[in-house]
């Protein structure tokens, strides 16, 4: 017991003075979220090991992780009428739902056949007129055709002309297709032309010009007239590429472009600019049409039994998202300040218990050995009894 006492009284001190650490969970927090941080860290990385483990088990179990071709080609049908030599246009039907237009190229007499969506000709229309190189056809807002008499390849015509009819009200054939003419010259000298457009609010006719170099698109006055030649107005400058057909968005805002190897998404304008382009099935690209919905488009090719292609109509990619950045935990202030309002308590909690223990040990401290034989020699004295012997330790 008299060994212990020093003991309490050193360590009263040693707790008031700071000597020992008053809030070891001070540091214990650190450790334990680097702990906790380990074991998060350790959890991620099984996750994406994981992960990782189950998109190749999809794959190998036939699962597909994604469709590597969205909105592929699909093939629709073949026109395999011998009658359809080579398919040089492509117009869907105003009137039908599950009729498109189509036209010879070069060499046939003035008809247009109707095909249904198994490539069966349903229809054929015959205009008594004499045409020179049908390349393209159209279809507008009132149900009207447009067969365009504008090829070109010698360069050498004095004018071209555009045929319009309206679309039966009823299937079958006709021998005799009412039709009026339309004559057009070029500002600059002639042209070879394949593409069509007409645009869905006004009717107004363009013609896209086909060359390697310097292509560019003419426009036919908005009223034109059946007497006399038309003059046509360059509009722009095409955007690059040799075109074979093209027809516009319902929407009236975006063309679509056909080439020999693609289809091209023009926003039109003052200057009608490329934003997307699609890749469509190998073969002489010759016709697009508008799908069944306004994403998808109908291509087809100039050849006999020529295939017919749904593909996408092709849109500008949105922009990529910024990449994500680490962010702080929230709260972690607010811990952190937690925490040292902890240490900060705990101190004083144990600066307290210190100096209580202090004041019980001064309070309770029995008086020192000398004092204890100074005393008993006093009593001694006054008794007459003879003091007491002091005992060696041995």
């Amino acid at each position: 017991m008299t060994l212990l006492r020093p003991l309490a009284l050193a360590a009263a001190t040693f707790f008031t003075l700071g000597v020992l650490p008053l809030a070891p969970s001070a540091a214990a927090p650190s450790a334990t979220t680097a702990s906790a941080g380990a074991t998060s860290a350790g959890a991620i990385a099984t996750g994406a090991t994981s992960a990782a483990a189950a998109s190749r088990a999809a794959g190998s179990a036939g699962v597909p992780i994604a469709d590597p071709t969205p909105g592929a080609p699909k093939k629709l049908f073949t026109i395999g009428d011998p009658r359809v030599e080579e398919s040089s246009g492509l117009a869907k039907s105003h009137n039908f739902d599950d009729i498109y237009w189509t036209i010879n190229d070069s060499g046939d007499r003035a008809r247009v056949f109707g095909i249904d969506l198994s490539g069966k000709v349903e229809m054929v229309l015959n205009f008594n007129a004499e045409v020179s190189d049908v390349e393209a056809i159209a279809v507008d807002k009132d149900g009207f055709i447009y067969v365009a008499d504008i090829g070109d390849n010698k360069a050498d015509r004095d004018m071209v002309s555009i045929y319009t009819m309206p679309e039966p009200k009823q299937r079958g054939d006709v021998e005799k297709m009412t039709y009026h003419r339309y004559d057009f010259t070029y500002p600059d000298g002639a042209h070879d032309a394949e593409t069509l457009l007409v645009e869905p609010g006004t009717n107004q006719l363009y013609i896209v010009t086909k060359a390697t170099k310097g292509a560019a698109i003419y426009a036919a006055p908005p009223a034109p007239s059946r007497e006399g030649t038309n003059e046509l107005t360059k509009f722009a400058p095409a955007p690059p590429g040799v075109f074979t057909d093209g027809v516009f968005l319902s929407d009236g805002q975006q063309a679509v472009l056909r080439t020999y190897t693609d289809v091209q998404t023009v926003a039109w304008g003052e200057t009608p600019t490329v934003v997307a382009k699609g890749a469509t099935p190998l073969g002489q690209g010759e016709s697009v049409a508008l799908g069944k919905t306004d994403s998808t488009l109908l291509v087809g090719y100039d050849a006999k039994d020529s295939p017919v292609y749904q593909v996408p109509v092709p849109v500008k990619k949105a922009a990529s998202p910024p990449p994500a950045t680490a962010t702080p935990k929230p709260g972690t202030t607010d811990d952190a300040g937690t925490e040292s309002k902890k240490s900060h308590s705990l101190r004083w909690i144990l600066i307290g218990a210190a100096a209580f223990a202090l004041l019980i040990t001064i309070l309770t401290f029995p008086p020192g050995r000398r004092e204890r034989r100074d005393r008993q020699a006093e009593n001694a004295r006054l008794t007459g009894q003879s003091p007491p012997t002091p005992h060696r330790r041995t």
